[in-house]
This record gives C-alpha cells, sequence and structure tokens, in this order.
C-alpha cells in the first residue's frame, strides 16, 4: 500500500486525536509538525520521533510532506491552508472549515487552482449511527424528506472559555454554539436535507456573560427541494443532556440518530460517555431493528477509543481519496455550507429579515455581533 507522508499544523487540544489517527493508519507515514512556537513543536514531537518546524512551507518541502491536518485556531486555518496548498500538500481542517465566508473562498480556490484536496473534520459523518440514517434517506426507505431537525443542549462554564484566549470571541472564534460545539451537527443535517434555499434565525447569549458570542440559538431552514428544518441548539443547559439529528419523510417514517448523550466532550479534556445511536426508526418493517443495532454499536463503543477511532476512519477516507484520486466525503465546499449556514443565521437577526442562498461574501471581517 502506498503511504502518503503526512503533517500536522498547529499544537493544540484536539491535536493528539490527529496525530493518533496518523501514526496508526497504514496510509500515512507521519513525519512533521509545525508551529509558530518551535520549542513548542520540539516539545511536542519528541515522543513522536518526527520533526518539528516553524515554517510550514519549509515543512513540505524538506520533509517532501503531502498531506497537512490543520490544528489551529479558527481564524488561522486560512493562512496555513492557503501556505500548505501552495507548497503543494493536500489539506484537511479541523472543523469549522473557517470562521467566515471569505476564509472558506481562498481556500477552496487555492485548492482547486492547484489540483489538491481540501477536505474538513466531521467525524460524526461516519457513525454507523449516522450512516444509517443516509443510507435509508438515499434509498427512499421514508419517501422524501419532508422535515429534518436538529437538537443539540449542552453546556460550557467559564473555565472551558478560559481554556484557550481565543474562545468565546467573534474575531478569534468567529461566533459561539454553532460555529464550535454544534458545526457537526449542522454539517449532518444540510448531508441529510441536501442544498439550503432559505434561513430565518435567532441567537442570544443568555447566562455567559464573560465572552462575546452566543450560547443560543434557532433557526427555520427551508430547503431547495420544499422541505423545511429546525435548529435548536444551547451552550446553556446545565448539566449537558444530548445532541440529535432527526429527518421525517414523505411516507409517515422517521429516522434518526443521537450523535452525543452524556457529557459532550471536549477534545484534551475529556472523553465520550455515551455510544451515538439511532434514537428514531420508524421505516415500515424495521422498527424492531433500534434494539440491535444499539447493542452492536455500543459493543463498537466499548472496544475502541471511539474518539481516535472515528478520527481515524476519516482520515483513512482522506488519504485513501488522495491514494486513488477521488473525492473525499467531507470536502471543503460541504465545509463552506455550515460556515454558510451559521453566518445566515447570524445574518437574519442582524437584518431582521429571512437570508437567502447562496450566500455572498460581504468582507473580510468575522461576524461581528451585532443584533
Amino acid at each position: 500500500m502506498r503511504k502518503i507522508r503526512t503533517g500536522i499544523i498547529g499544537i493544540g487540544k484536539v491535536t493528539p486525536l490527529h496525530v493518533n489517527a496518523l501514526k496508526d493508519l497504514p496510509q500515512s507515514e507521519f513525519v512533521a509538525v509545525a508551529s509558530r512556537n518551535i520549542d513548542k513543536a520540539k516539545n511536542f514531537t519528541e515522543k513522536y520521533g518526527v520533526k518539528a518546524y516553524d515554517d510550514i512551507e519549509k515543512m513540505i518541502k524538506e520533509c517532501k510532506v503531502e498531506a497537512v491536518s490543520i490544528c489551529t485556531p479558527h481564524s488561522a486555518h486560512k493562512e496555513a491552508a492557503i501556505i500548505a496548498l501552495n507548497a503543494g500538500a493536500h489539506v484537511i481542517v479541523e472543523k469549522p472549515l473557517a470562521s467566515n465566508l471569505f476564509d472558506c473562498d481562498e481556500m477552496i480556490n487555492t485548492a482547486d487552482k492547484n489540483k489538491l484536496i481540501l477536505g474538513m473534520i466531521s467525524q460524526r459523518r461516519f457513525y454507523p449511527s449516522t450512516q444509517r440514517v443516509k443510507k435509508a434517506i438515499d434509498e427512499g426507505k421514508i419517501g422524501k424528506p419532508i422535515l429534518g431537525t436538529v437538537n443539540v443542549f449542552s453546556w460550557r462554564d467559564e473555565a472551558y472559555y478560559k481554556s484557550d484566549p481565543w474562545r468565546g470571541s467573534w474575531k478569534k472564534e468567529g461566533g459561539g454554539v454553532l460555529v464550535n460545539q454544534t458545526s457537526h451537527q449542522l454539517d449532518i443535517l444540510q448531508w441529510f436535507m441536501g442544498s439550503i434555499d432559505e434561513v430565518f434565525g435567532y441567537w442570544d447569549n443568555f447566562n455567559h456573560p464573560y465572552i462575546e458570542v452566543e450560547d443560543t440559538a434557532a433557526a427555520v431552514v427551508r430547503f431547495k427541494n420544499n422541505s423545511i428544518g429546525n435548529i435548536i441548539v444551547s451552550n446553556s443547559q446545565n448539566p449537558a443532556l444530548y445532541g440529535k439529528v432527526h429527518v421525517y419523510g414523505s411516507n409517515g417514517a422517521a429516522v434518526g440518530v443521537q450523535t452525543d448523550g452524556g457529557v459532550m466532550f471536549v477534545p484534551g479534556i475529556s472523553g465520550i460517555t455515551e455510544p451515538p445511536f439511532n434514537d428514531i426508526w420508524t421505516v415500515p418493517g424495521e422498527e424492531k431493528f433500534l434494539d440491535k443495532w444499539k447493542e452492536e454499536d455500543t459493543k463498537l463503543f466499548n472496544s475502541v477509543n471511539p474518539m481516535d477511532y472515528f478520527h481515524e476512519r476519516q482520515f483513512e477516507n482522506f488519504l485513501n481519496a488522495i491514494i486513488n484520486g477521488t473525492k473525499p466525503l467531507v470536502t471543503g465546499k460541504d465545509g463552506r455550507i455550515t460556515v454558510e449556514l451559521f453566518t445566515a443565521i447570524y445574518r437574519s437577526q442582524r437584518d431582521k429579515k429571512p437570508v437567502r442562498f447562496p450566500l455572498k461574501t460581504q468582507n473580510k471581517n468575522n461576524f461581528d455581533g451585532k443584533k
């Protein structure tokens, strides 16, 4: 099997998950890490026996890196991606793709110009329970999807926001619960339901006075196939409860996945406490499968480190796309849709009207938080 020479850019809480995947997958030869702080990079790489750099282009050229994973703060995704793509490396970015549409478009255009692959981490697409829902929709088991819902109720405390200097600000994080805690579920919703036509939304900060960004948001979505979506997400519920994505069909059947349960994990701080599972399934003739699937998924969950395992599945998919010249399951353009969706919710409240898709880039700045 051909191995892709891989590297990582940025050392943060999520970086160990990326390292574990890239050092263990047979498709990867993990060779280097780049950070703006060379001492930090050297300390980090010492245990892995790979090279440390403070210059991305130099790392790619000297180590012949073919693909990089970007683990920097949101606002720094674009700069790292552009340098790497122009140096000749394929790029996969930790979610979100970027914190604004301007950065997304520059990244996508640079990848296209260099004929390289740009992807985004959305490892919850690789959950067996999530893929069952997608397969049922694609096979027409619920008829036409007519209603899709996202509900995520979770909690983040002051210590969480103080754990990194970029958290909780419009300029550095780009937003709050929509951008950071629920972008996975927003990605899954549009993956299930299809292209978006229009969004109307509200957001607010109810009980986190020490941050600028929203801790709660709600939105209604009209998709281009004329179906409807509803989004309700919040970091204001203590303790954390769950994250769910459900789809209801024209034949009356419903399918859904609980992507998160118990305490929602924070990379480097806490782990996943409950397995993802299909929590609703009323496809005619398949109603009794729920217990069987939950048993299978729980067995898998308990037999692996789930945070490592599903990141591995996505990196495996991305590296195989490079090797085989195919498209990864989650592309940069998919990542842009999530950014487009949360940007539309912010703009909708600011402008007091629905926002039509596709969104145009308004300026180079992140959303400024004006209501």
